[in-house]
Parts: C-alpha cells; sequence; structure tokens
C-alpha cells in the first residue's frame, strides 16, 4: 500500500508527543512492508534526507511553516466562526503543494496527523480516490473544555480562559467535519474515542494507542548527575496543559515535598519553557534545561518521574516513556487517562496535592519500592505499547476499510 501522510512537522526528532507518535507509526508501516511518501511543514534548519526518515519515505516534501502573527488570530477571534487551530497551520502553498503530490501519484490512503495539519483534509476530498483518514492526537473541544475550567479559577488566567471557552464550540463543529469526512477516525484512547464517536456519523473508528519503541529506553544510557533525590517532569514547555501542570506543582506540591525532603531536586526537561515558567528558574533546586537533544538521560537519573496535569486527553507518551525507563510514577488520574488498568497499577495515582506530595515523599524515601514499581512499569509498556504490539491494531483499521 502506498500511504501519503501530512504532518504539521518532522517528525524527527521524535521530541514532542506528535513526532513520537508520527515517527512511530511510519516506521512501523515502513516495517511491514508498506511505501510511505511524507509532507511536512519544516523549518528548513535540517535536511530530512540526513535523518532516519530518509530511510522510511521514498520521499520526503517540506515546506516552511506560515506566518500567522497575533494580530491575525485576534482578527479571526472576533471576526470569524472557525476555530484558532483550523488556521494555524493554513497556506495555500501548502494546498497546492499537497495537490501537486496527489496528481503525480497513486496513493490509497491519505493519512492526516492531528487537527493542526487537519484542515486540508476537507480541501482534498475532491482531489483524490484516496481513503483519507484522520488521526486525531487529542479529542480538541473536549481539551479546550477542560482548560477553561482550570483557567477560570484564576482572575489573572481569565483572558486565556474566555479564549478556550469561545473554541470549544468552533472545535467541536470543526471535529464533526473532519469526522464524517474522513474515511476513517483513529483515536488515541477509549475516551476519546467515545467523545468522537458522537460526532462521526458511522465514519469507522478504531483506537491506536500511542506507543514507543521501548528498546530504546531499556539500553546504555549514561545519566546526567541530578541527585539522589531527583524528581523530573518531560513534556513541550509552551504546551499549555504542561506549563499549567509546573505551575501547580510548584506552587502547591513542591513545598510539601521540600519540608519533608530538603535534599529533593525539580528538573523540567523540554524545549521552549512559556515565559510563565521563568520565575522558576530562580528558585533553589529547580532546573529548567530547554531542548534537549534526548531525555533519556534525565529519566535514567530520575527517582521519581511525575506527572501532575490537571488537563489534557489522548495517552500521555512521557508516561510511557517514563515507565519504559523503568522509573516509579506519580500521576493524576488526567495524566493517566487512556492507559489501561495494567498500566495504571505499575505506577501511583494521585489528584489532591497533598496526595501527591505524600506519594513523592513516599517513593523518594523507599527505594525498594520504587524499584518494583518501575520493574513492573517496563514488563507492562513492553506488552502493550510497543509500536508492535499497535501496528497490528492500525493495519487492522485500514482493512475494515477496503485497504490492505
Amino acid at each position: 500500500m502506498h500511504i501519503l501522510m501530512v504532518t504539521a512537522g518532522l517528525p524527527y526528532p521524535p521530541a514532542s508527543g506528535g513526532a513520537l507518535r508520527t515517527y512511530g507509526i511510519l516506521r512501523g508501516l515502513h516495517e511491514t512492508g508498506h511505501k510511505i511518501t511524507l509532507l511536512s511543514f519544516h523549518d528548513g534548519e535540517s535536511s530530512p534526507e540526513e535523518t532516519p526518515l530518509a530511510n522510511y519515505c521514498q520521499r520526503i516534501h517540506t515546506l516552511p511553516p506560515p506566518q500567522r502573527t497575533s494580530k491575525d488570530r485576534l482578527r479571526d477571534l472576533l471576526l470569524s466562526n472557525e476555530p484558532d487551530i483550523a488556521k494555524r497551520l493554513y497556506s495555500d502553498a501548502f494546498s497546492w503543494q499537497l495537490r501537486a503530490i496527489l496528481a503525480e501519484n497513486h496513493f490509497d490512503l491519505v493519512q492526516f496527523e492531528g487537527i493542526e495539519i487537519a484542515p486540508y483534509l476537507p480541501l482534498i476530498r475532491q482531489h483524490t480516490q484516496a481513503r483519507l483518514c484522520y488521526d486525531a492526537f487529542n479529542a480538541e473541544a473536549e481539551l479546550q473544555r477542560l482548560i477553561f475550567h482550570i483557567d477560570r479559577k484564576e482572575i489573572k488566567r481569565w483572558p486565556a480562559a474566555l479564549y478556550s471557552l469561545m473554541q470549544v464550540g468552533r472545535i467541536a463543529r470543526f471535529e464533526k467535519q473532519l469526522c464524517q469526512t474522513a474515511d476513517l477516525v483513529l483515536a488515541v484512547s477509549h475516551e476519546d474515542a467515545a467523545i468522537l464517536q458522537s460526532m462521526s456519523n458511522g465514519t469507522p473508528l478504531y483506537v491506536v494507542p500511542n506507543g514507543i519503541f521501548t528498546e530504546q529506553y531499556t539500553g546504555a544510557v549514561s545519566a546526567v548527575n541530578l541527585g539522589e533525590h531527583a524528581i523530573v517532569f518531560t513534556g513541550k514547555m509552551d504546551y499549555r496543559p504542561n506549563v499549567d501542570a509546573m505551575l501547580w506543582f510548584t506552587e502547591d506540591i513542591w513545598p510539601l515535598i521540600r519540608d519533608k525532603v530538603p535534599q529533593a531536586t525539580l528538573t523540567i526537561v523540554g524545549q521552549k519553557p512559556h515565559s510563565r515558567l521563568s520565575a522558576l528558574q530562580q528558585q533553589e533546586h529547580i532546573t529548567i534545561t530547554g531542548w534537549v537533544e534526548s531525555v533519556k538521560p534525565y529519566l535514567k537519573a530520575a527517582k521519581v518521574y511525575v506527572a501532575p496535569l490537571r488537563m489534557g486527553s489522548g495517552t500521555r507518551l512521557k508516561i510511557l516513556e517514563a515507565m519504559a525507563a523503568g522509573r516509579a510514577v506519580v500521576a493524576t488520574s488526567t495524566a493517566a487517562a487512556g492507559l489501561n488498568v495494567e498500566l495504571k497499577s505499575a505506577l501511583v495515582l494521585a489528584d489532591r496535592a497533598q496526595d501527591i506530595a505524600q506519594s513523592t515523599v513516599r517513593l523518594l524515601q523507599t527505594p525498594d519500592r520504587r524499584q518494583t514499581l518501575g520493574e513492573s512499569a517496563k514488563t507492562a509498556v513492553r506488552k502493550y505499547y510497543d509500536w508492535s504490539a499497535i501496528i497490528p491494531r492500525l493495519i487492522t483499521a485500514y482493512k475494515d476499510i477496503g485497504l490492505e
């Protein structure tokens, strides 16, 4: 089968959730014998042909991302009924490039990775006989609704809360259009699938969870020195759920931990730290790394990995990475949503600030418990969330719409 994958960004290096998922699917499909052509936005800082993507793709096409100013976004927010996310990556040049690739090649399937790139799906419906797949990284309208309910609790966050409130209905209409235009919808969790199913009007919908290549996290990795009581969080640090998680953790949870374990350190690992996190750099025992080449050395150095997310949807790749590395994980119910029962039993669930703090302190103080949780986590992730276990589910979904 010849597949055209359309992505918001080049899925290498796989340093964010979307890139990790797209890279895993792309490589997994190649390894099962399918031919891949890739079309992505790319800033041109490195050549795609110099990455492993060249080993998995027959052709790679890239265009520079469009420039959309704050003024453009404000105008569209006030004068348009379209969701902000539908225009974030719209480009006439990209649309024409997509149509040209479709005109010059025969594809069995065109797969759109994530809602940011999905606006091109309805646009090319009349320009190809290929089947169209929408891979939904999140149930986006529900995500915005959750963000609204968190942000509205703080007066200083009311403008952001109002933005999310305005987006909820717009995104829901857009998601409904995508689900009903596509021939196949992929959801990353059963929770997301239930939401998207209500919009799909009978379009086949399959749960294909996020995954990782677990062997990459169990090999020899040199740990960085973070101390004997290291707590680690990883994620793209301009993403609102991650920013909220770290602000809540450092304001309400971190002082409780430090009171019991004064030697504890917190390392926040991830690209593009938001300005709202700048003040944390001044706090003793807190480090914000910014972009790193690999999170693996930080995961290996962690004594406890925390995922105090209060908003979000889907399956958290950050938790899968930490568990594959054999770390003891403390996570909220929101962060662990989408994981199966066996995975949830291999981490500590806590939702209140005091409970998260107590669970983290307990793990910092009991190495044997950390070891037991870590080993259980590695086993469960390898069994259920390695791409070798997930790609067959994706192939089954393709077969349901007549593709082999």
